[in-house]
């Protein structure tokens, strides 16, 4: 019998997660299949072949792109050439869009199957993404339940598989276990975590902002707090300590965590979360926040002409409304984000409100993510 070969790119951490998540489920229904392409350290760890690292690919905006732009396109060169000289069965892009939907559109042309899991933002900016998806794509996964009308208005093949987070995060939260599993000592006063981003181009721009705004809680706070930071490696952890220096913010409290994002979120009274992934993960563990992000200012220029909805954090955009307030390019002050989280860390009743709030959407996005898009996958895949 001949063996099931699946190409795979996932650009950054969360889809590294999400692919992992994938993987499992379809080497559950077909033991003898075999995945390669650009991941992570999770896939790796469900024997995915990692031709190159995902990191390689992990750059947001327009102006931090063109500074690796060389790189990526050549990455992508060499990644097409040795998928059409031995194609797969699959080909499986996991977000990404920018590298992976001309990479699939290239691909699909030669008669390879296609896959994209997780949507373009076609519902907040580039809406003529839809058509490009259409031309890319034997079937998109997607992973909020709003996104399925825009591609059934333009007849795209799809599949909702709601958000693999949902299934990993439990539905209720246990602060103090998480505690307990973080080498803290007992924090004094209330324990913001403090998120400042994935990548190395998002710290360069925005861990002044944080330790300042850290800064600014310090002071504006009637309780003592203690600011928890988890930074997924090294570099990171180390431009964030340049950062508190730099900004005078050595006498805080802080605990600087190596990864563990998901322990530190759940142990924490209050997130100050850098928009993306992160401000769905703190949602589902049911954690006030604010959210803030700076772009260069060129890649704002060009995204503010296209934005179609007046929110980037996924709980605001699920829910349709400003149900946690945004500190965007320069609204992202640090006097103005401290006396904002300062506020609404002592309001029992936003708390309450949004934990309602965040539990309906967590309901809603639990869905056993993995085994359906497993389900998803499989006709495309040749019969066994």
């Amino acid at each position: 019998m001949k063996k099931i070969r699946i190409a795979m790119v996932a650009g950054e951490p969360s889809g590294d997660l999400l692919a992992a998540h994938l993987i499992g489920a379809l080497k559950a229904r077909i033991p003898d299949v075999e995945f390669f392409g650009i991941g992570g350290p999770k896939m790796a760890a469900q024997g995915f072949a990692a031709w190159w690292p995902h990191d390689k690919l992990a750059v947001r905006g327009y102006v931090e792109v063109l500074r690796h732009y060389c790189e990526i396109m050549g990455i992508r060169r060499q990644l097409k050439e040795r998928l059409l000289a031995d194609p797969p069965d699959l080909f499986i892009g996991v977000d990404a869009p920018d590298f992976n939907l001309n990479l699939e559109i290239g691909l699909r042309e030669t008669g390879i199957k296609t896959v994209h899991f997780i949507s373009p933002s076609i519902w907040a900016w580039r809406p003529e993404r839809i058509h490009k998806m259409k031309r890319a794509v034997d079937k998109a996964l997607l992973v909020f339940p709003f996104e399925a009308k825009t591609y059934a208005a333009h007849e795209v093949p799809h599949a909702y598989v709601g958000h693999p987070l949902a299934d990993v995060i439990p539905m209720q939260t246990d602060t103090q276990a998480a505690r307990d599993r973080l080498p803290l000592d007992a924090p004094r006063g209330m324990l913001v975590a403090v998120l400042p981003g994935s990548r190395v181009s998002e710290l360069e721009l925005l861990a002044d902002i944080f330790t300042s705004s850290a800064k600014a809680m310090a002071v504006q706070s009637r309780t003592p707090l203690t600011f928890i930071v988890p930074l997924a490696s090294a570099k990171l952890r180390t431009l964030f300590e340049a950062s508190i220096r730099r900004t005078g913010a050595k006498k805080l409290d802080w605990k600087l965590i190596d990864g563990r994002s998901h322990d530190v979120i759940a142990a924490c009274d209050f997130c100050v979360c850098c928009s993306g992934t992160a401000t769905l993960e703190v949602a589902l563990y049911k954690k006030p926040m604010v959210i803030v992000y700076r772009w260069a200012t060129l890649t704002w220029m060009m995204i503010r002409r296209k934005l179609m909805i007046p929110w980037i954090g996924l709980p605001n955009i699920m829910a349709g409304k400003f149900i946690v307030p945004e500190f965007i390019g320069a609204n992202a002050q640090p006097d103005a984000i401290a006396a904002s989280a300062v506020r609404l860390m002592h309001d029992p009743e936003n708390t309450a409100s949004l934990q309602a709030w965040y539990t309906q959407m967590h309901q809603e996005l639990k869905q056993n993510t993995a085994e359906r898009a497993a389900d998803a996958v499989l006709p495309l895949l040749p019969s066994q």
